[in-house]
């Protein structure tokens, strides 16, 4: 399975550029100790033997890791993350390393390659985790780690077709991850199926001394949830802000899916989402001034050396005042108590993870300045002049640190992955991916690949 996937990468990756760093040897050497410790009796569950990859934001002892950087080029871990390690541990194979943006926030450093969407090749990949996203998609990996401070699991999950769980904040070790904004940084799976992506939180979660803003609570069995079914369970659905202002074949696709989830007997409850107006303008404040700490070894020192966007972000960051970061902590915890007493309310709660499925954009705009990037991204949102902005769907749950699970739920007419994103309370994993499972199994998006 490994060589298989290994070759595979050899022949596709060159022009999809998933992959910073493929990591063949240690992944054969791996591969032949999982066989050997699998055929002595000594399984140590479902992803022993497993080919996985991790975005290359998570430290690898002994192999480079660049967070997607130039600065970082020839930066050699001396120890794993420990979402790395975990992974280890569970008996995962690790294939390499994956691409994405710089430091993980929204524009390419001109020196790193940019992800090709495997669906089509002038759309988005998404942000950050466009890597993983790809590689997931493409069959280069069998599930991949992203991480997620404004939705860089869940838009590349919905630009690729895929599945991407963000858990609840500290529910997965930070540690040996570089951060963007700590305070938001979340780390989790993306994946093919919900069953997977369950399998991959379980192996990750749980309690690390290492990092002070882990949870001690119990990792579940996530299994043992994963095929009861929907009904009976409250799930939240304020029609007006998922439907309106997003795509039409988006609203469409969403509407559906909550028809079906409907039909498996869950029960849909009206609910209001509080108003996120100037939500993106709060979450900028917050991640900018939390950057400038994250890169404050380099930046302003050697910022000529990062790429348009991201340098143009960190001096943003720089002008933040302490008066506007307090802003918006405030801003931040307001919000937080209004979405959470949203959710109070039911099981979980459908909406979309953007207005629509990825949009066209050149390599020249990801390689440049906010304002290129921008324009790029608004001429699609703006067609369909969403009231709230085009990326209000991802921030309510990275403010309140609340899992969230990013489902495929059809195709646009022009063959583009839709998506819809499920919510949940803190600690709602196991119940996220109950409700994703079943969803799939009744309606089978999951079996449809793009064609490489």
């Amino acid at each position: 399975m490994t060589t298989r996937l290994l070759d595979r990468i050899a022949t596709v990756d060159p022009n999809l550029k998933s992959y910073a760093t493929v990591m063949r040897e240690q992944a054969l050497e791996a591969a032949k100790r999982a066989e050997e410790e699998i055929q002595r009796g000594m399984y140590r569950g479902p992803l022993h033997g497993v080919p996985i990859a991790v975005k290359d934001l998570c430290y690898t002892k002994g192999v480079r890791t660049m967070a997607g950087t130039s600065i970082y080029a020839n930066f050699i871990p001396d120890h794993d993350a420990t979402v790395v390690t975990k992974l280890r541990k569970a008996g995962a194979v690790l294939l390499g390393k994956l691409n994405l943006t710089e430091g993980a926030m929204v524009g390419y450093n001109p020196a790193r390659d940019i992800p090709v969407n495997p669906w089509r090749e002038d759309v988005w990949a998404g942000v950050s985790s466009s890597g993983s996203g790809v590689a997931t998609a493409a069959g280069l990996c069998y599930g991949s780690i992203g991480t997620d401070t404004g939705g860089s699991i869940r838009y590349p999950s919905a630009a690729n077709g895929i599945v991407g769980l963000k858990p609840t904040y500290g529910r997965v070790s930070r540690y040996g991850v570089f951060p963007l904004a700590e305070s938001l940084d979340h780390v989790g799976p993306m994946v093919r199926r919900a069953g997977d992506a369950a399998v991959m939180f379980e192996a990750i979660a749980g309690f690390d001394s290492n990092d002070s803003t882990s949870l001690r609570d119990p990792v579940p069995h996530m299994l043992d949830e994963l095929d009861k079914g929907v009904r009976g369970l409250r799930i939240g659905f304020d029609r007006r802000f998922a439907t309106e202002g997003i795509h039409p074949e988006q609203s469409a696709a969403i509407q559906a899916a909550v028809d079906a989830l409907r039909h498996l007997g869950a029960q849909i409850v009206d609910v209001q989402m509080p108003n996120v107006t100037g939500i993106r303008e709060k979450w900028l404040i917050l991640c900018a001034k939390e950057a400038v700490t994250a890169h404050a070894a380099n930046f302003p020192l050697r910022k000529n050396e990062y790429g348009p966007y991201f340098r143009e972000f960190l001096e943003m960051g720089a002008a933040v005042s302490a008066a506007d970061y307090a802003r918006a902590v405030q801003y931040r915890n307001y919000i937080s108590t209004k979405y959470l007493a949203a959710l109070s309310s039911v099981d979980a709660f459908a909406y979309p993870a953007g207005v629509g499925g990825a949009f066209s954009i050149s390599k020249e705009a990801q390689y440049g300045s906010m304002a290129d990037y921008n324009a790029a991204r608004d001429k699609f949102a703006n067609s369909y002049n969403p009231p709230l902005g085009p990326n209000v769907y991802t921030y309510p749950a990275d403010l309140s640190g609340t899992p969230t699970i990013t489902l495929p739920v059809g195709f646009s007419s022009e063959g583009i992955p839709l998506s819809m994103q499920i919510a949940g309370p803190a600690l709602g994993e196991p119940t996220l991916c109950r409700i994703g499972h079943s969803y799939e199994e009744a309606t089978g998006w999951y079996k449809k690949h793009p064609n490489v």
